[in-house]
């Protein structure tokens, strides 16, 4: 009983940016929770790598490539993915990315960049998924927030504002679409052992202030974000809604 309350057996799920990092191990995840689960990355050579590779370790991968920052390739991308594994019954909008430095020193081009990247493509990718959730009365959206949803650090106004706007937009729907028994939420990753993080922690002086800062005193490791997304995208959380999960070995909690 307990552990059907965490089984993804028969539901098909949509990770966007899920080619490699976060996005992919929460993918990888969510298949072995039992979901039929499709990939997403801007280039449909990662995409089908990212597939095969899944599909070798026994797991029910599909690809589709299409950008998110893009409503006409959202719009056409969404329509592919429905054919492909027909409804979408969670949605992880995880793509993302950063670009740090000084406000003064930041380009309105790159300030867009980010919040286009970050902020828009949840608001385009969810906007093209909840018509169909909303006729059916059902389904799951997941977002990929941040520790800069709800603490800042500096030269990362764009990112901070992004990711801060996705906290928000997570609570907004959360609030238009209980009625219809959709449940939105939120994964607020702290500081994880990934590509992306690998020139942080071959900083010594950024490593050792991070151990020291966060209470468990690491790293994360990627699978330790499989259970969040795992609770949040099964019936385990049908009464859990518009709440941002940190994921973060206690960072939010200390002073």
């Amino acid at each position: 009983m307990t552990q059907g309350l965490f089984s993804m057996s028969g539901n098909n799920a949509l990770v966007t940016g899920s080619t490699q990092g976060i996005g992919r191990a929460l993918a990888e995840g969510l298949m072995r929770a039992g979901a039929r689960v499709v990939l997403n990355g801007r280039t449909s050579e990662k995409v089908q790598t990212a597939v095969d590779e899944c599909r070798k370790q026994g797991l029910s991968a599909e690809g589709v490539a299409f950008d998110v920052t893009d409503e006409g390739a959202v719009k056409a991308g969404i329509a592919e993915v429905t054919a492909l594994v027909g409804q979408i019954d969670v949605l992880v909008n995880n793509a993302g990315g950063a670009a740090r430095g000084p406000i003064t020193e930041m380009s309105l081009a790159n300030w867009r960049r980010i919040i286009n990247l970050n902020l828009d493509s949840v608001f385009l990718v969810s906007r093209e998924v909840i018509p169909d959730m909303i006729t059916r009365k059902a389904g799951k959206i997941i977002n990929t927030c941040s520790l800069m949803s709800r603490i800042a650090r500096k030269d990362n106004a764009n990112y901070a504002a992004s990711k801060g706007g996705v906290a928000m937009f997570t609570k907004e729907l959360a609030v238009e679409l209980g009625p219809n028994n959709i449940q939105v939420n939120g994964i607020g990753p702290g500081y994880f052992i990934t590509p992306l993080t690998e020139v942080l922690r071959r900083d010594e002086k950024f490593d050792l202030w991070l151990k020291g800062r966060t209470p468990m005193a690491r790293w994360g490791n990627m699978d330790e974000l499989v259970g969040a997304a795992v609770f949040l995208a099964s019936p385990a959380s049908d009464f859990v809604t518009g709440q941002i999960i940190y994921v973060d070995g206690g960072f939010t909690a200390a002073m």
